[in-house]
């Protein structure tokens, strides 16, 4: 099996599109050791839940998330999705700094088979970056590198969008579009993301996976689960 695999069949055992990730083990080399920051992960989440990572700095949250996205190939296990996942939210390092916004769109667009004009007009109007959009990506400010990987981020139509700790983009204005964009207008949507604060979770996530030296294990009492992290 490989580590990363997407099935077009509904779970045999729920009867409903999920993404499971299975016994996930990732280990890395260090200068005293190997250092297993992943030990076993497992967990199922189905169409339109919504699960919050947490733990603390180093537990391997953005590991996790990586590897959901098939950036990053575990040490061992699997993921196997039956619907599509997106990278991570407003992910920059996919953007080319030499191209153009309007060619990095024309690029991912490419990539997912989307019409590049649909996917212009939509990162347009979301980023209000304006012509902007035709220049070199190494003329922008971090701010509008960042809108930019947002809004490609949520152009493509993802069954499941990936979170990693990318909520706050720009100003206050544009951070409450960003979550009108996310939590509000795709509430169908399921949604896996790597927080630290107790409000998003409270707000939007049904279930939560706490990560503490190497083990998982997933909670559906949400106020329980925050409980548990604020003593990690």
């Amino acid at each position: 099996m490989n580590w990363f695999s997407s099935r077009s069949q509904g779970s045999a055992e729920l009867g409903l599109p999920c993404v499971e990730a299975i016994n996930i083990v990732q280990e890395y080399d260090t200068l005293l050791g190997p250092r297993r920051v992943l030990d076993g992960i497992n967990f199922r989440i189905g169409r339109g839940e919504r699960m919050a990572i947490v733990g603390r700095n180093g537990a391997g949250k953005s590991t996790l998330i990586r590897i959901l996205a098939g950036i990053q190939e575990p040490t061992g296990g699997a993921v196997e999705a039956e619907m599509s996942v997106s990278w991570p939210i407003a992910l920059t390092a996919g953007i080319e700094g030499n191209m153009s916004g309007y060619d990095n769109i024309r690029f991912i667009s490419r990539l997912y088979g989307v019409e590049t004009e649909e996917i212009f007009d939509y990162v347009a109007r979301f980023t209000e970056l304006g012509s902007s959009l035709h220049e070199p990506v190494r003329h922008y400010s971090t701010g509008m590198r960042m809108r930019l990987a947002f809004a490609l981020s949520l152009a493509i139509d993802f069954d499941c969008l990936l979170i990693d700790e990318a909520i706050a983009v720009g100003d206050a204005r544009f951070q409450r579009k960003c979550r009108e964009e996310i939590f509000e207008r795709r509430q169908d949507r399921t949604l896996i993301m790597a927080v630290h604060g107790g409000e998003l979770i409270r707000d939007y996530c049904t279930s939560v996976l706490i990560l503490d030296e190497g083990r998982g294990r997933v909670f559906h009492d949400v106020e329980f689960a925050i409980r548990i992290y604020e003593t990690l």
